[in-house]
């Protein structure tokens, strides 16, 4: 039944529609005809950020983790510029948000109005300002259906003051969901599975997109029943589980020993993913012309993107791999279960051999001071609960991280998804929001928690009971480490000069634990490893929002 209403209660009816609990924002007074209205609806956990990096980030954690749609409030251009970049990493790795913020009064045109929209329409999926307020409901039932179907990403929608403050006779009707599960094609399936088959050396590679589909179990099934070793692309979601014996970790084109391995395979399978989507430049193509490459993906355009394909398939990844299965089974006989097995076999003598090597180069170093970036996820790994989210933003010790945790199951480890720092403050309090009995522990660089360090002061006064853990090694260390690879391998110079990169290092210290404290979040610095474990159960307990500063060799 439609009603007369002014705009800024049409936004806030239909954000109740949607079934919003959550507002992640920070107004200006351009907002203020919104801010005033949300006393008229206490449905809504309004979490007030400072910075609106911290919001964006807060929004894009909550929505991958709820699996919906967040809704981020910010103020007109300057609060929407600031959220530019990590609204570039929600549109690129394809996180569903509603991104609002309101405008000066459209009769304003002669006094340098921004357009908004067009400010954002780069690192949108779709963006529009609206003048008039009927015209609200429908951008906004239009802008959640955008921003959850695929290729799924932030949308914008702008409101002049004239739009919020008018009135007119509306209709709040909600988005409906859209179902846009694509099933694959029957004659890519059938080529790929005498690939699969016929192939003596295949991996498969899983991105998040697989996880994202719900297709962990589909791709544990196919990698059983093929023997295939299984390594995971970047690693912001479990796309597959890191305690199964098949999975040999995360796969970078960074690591010389990594792309040895792309040498000796006949085959790759990537699944959910950019293939070989990288930031240096290793030559175009990256496999050898006799290796076979499937790529199976949901989004129209991501297929043979980067890489030819020998057959690609745009499809639901789940959809996909349960085709593959039901088609491989009947042609596997005697012969090829026979190499199946010694497959097998292979990988777990090589996964064991990793294992040792790793171990054995830490061992002269694991009781060093200050102690290594191993030890202190091996402790972390030790102390946490059992029930614990890990959001990873550990940046250069990310690899460490990924050794020491073992997550089996979506929502058990989160990252920080998109190619920019700053976004792990925020990431971790919306995946506290998103899961209120569970804690949340994020464990993020020195570096990129500065970039949004104003987010302590969120989870303090809304009282969001997650843990920081700040990896503080005193400087950019990803960009020595970044550095060393781009000498190395890409200008094949003998010696590397990434220890002494020119404005790494902060030679001024930080001092996270006081600055967590002046931000009424509790802040305990830690420089010994067996003070990790006291630390985190004393956090835990608090039921209160913590911050542990570890102080840890950043040595190349």
């Amino acid at each position: 039944m439609s009603e007369i209403m002014t705009g800024k209660k049409a936004l806030l009816e239909m954000l109740k529609a949607e079934g919003v609990e959550y507002i992640f924002g920070n107004p200006g007074t351009s907002e203020g005809p919104i801010i005033d209205m949300l006393g008229d609806y206490p449905e809504f956990k309004y979490i007030l950020a400072l910075q609106e990096s911290v919001a964006v980030g807060m929004g894009e954690s909550y929505a991958r983790a709820t699996e919906t749609a967040s809704f981020v409030s910010l103020h007109v251009d300057s609060g929407l510029a600031n959220g530019i970049a990590l609204m570039l990493d929600a549109l690129n790795t394809g996180t569903p948000m509603v991104v609002t913020s309101a405008n000066y009064d459209v009769r304003k045109i002669t006094e340098n109005k921004t357009d908004l929209a067009e400010l954002v329409r780069p690192v949108t999926k779709w963006a529009v300002e609206l003048t008039h307020p009927d015209q609200i409901p429908s951008a906004m039932r239009r802008a959640f259906n955008e921003a959850n179907s695929h290729p799924k990403g932030p949308v914008y929608v702008g409101f002049t003051a004239n739009a919020l403050e008018g009135s007119a006779e509306m209709n709040i009707i909600p988005s409906t969901k859209i179902f846009d599960e694509t099933r694959p094609s029957i004659q890519g399936i059938k080529e790929s599975a005498s690939l699969l088959v016929e192939s003596e050396k295949p991996i498969m590679i899983v991105g998040d997109r697989a996880s994202d589909d719900h297709a962990v179990n589909e791709a544990i099934e196919l990698a059983e029943l093929l023997g295939l070793p299984v390594y995971q692309s970047r690693g912001a979601e479990v796309a597959f589980p890191t305690t199964h014996p098949q999975f040999m970790g995360n796969l970078s084109l960074r690591v010389a020993d990594h792309r040895e391995i792309l040498k000796r395979v006949d085959l790759v399978l990537t699944v959910g993913m950019d293939t070989f989507e990288e930031l240096f430049y290793w030559g175009d193509p990256i496999l050898n012309q006799d290796v076979k490459l499937i790529h199976i993906d949901p989004v129209p355009g991501k297929v043979g993107k980067s890489e030819p394909v020998s057959v690609g398939i745009i499809s639901h990844c789940k959809l996909a791999l349960n085709e593959l299965i039901k088609t491989v089974k009947p042609l596997l006989n005697d012969k090829s279960n026979e190499i199946i097995s010694k497959r097998k076999n292979t990988i777990s003598k090589e996964f064991e051999e990793s294992q040792k090597t790793y171990e054995e180069s830490l061992s002269a170093k694991w009781n060093q001071s200050p102690m290594i970036p191993a030890r202190m996820m091996y402790e972390i790994a030790n102390a946490v609960p059992e029930n614990a989210v890990i959001l990873d933003d550990s940046i250069s010790n990310r690899a460490a991280l990924r050794y020491y945790f073992k997550p089996e199951n979506r929502g058990d480890l989160r990252a920080v998804r998109g190619q920019s720092i700053g976004g792990g403050i925020g990431a971790t309090i919306g995946n506290q929001c998103a899961y209120p009995d569970r804690t949340v522990f994020g464990i993020i660089g020195d570096g990129s928690a500065m970039m949004t360090i104003q987010g302590l002061w969120t989870a303090a006064n809304d009282n969001i009971p997650c843990v920081f853990i700040i990896c503080n090694n005193g400087m950019y260390r990803v960009l020595k480490v970044n550095f060393n690879v781009y000498q190395k391998d890409i200008l094949d110079l003998p010696e590397t000069a990434g220890a002494n990169l020119l404005y790494s290092d902060f030679n001024t210290p930080f001092d996270m634990a006081a600055i967590a404290n002046s931000m009424g979040v509790s802040g305990t610095r830690i420089t010994k490893p067996e003070e990790i474990k006291p630390a985190i159960d004393k956090a835990v307990a608090s039921g209160k929002p913590a911050l542990l500063d570890i102080v840890i060799d950043g040595s190349l």
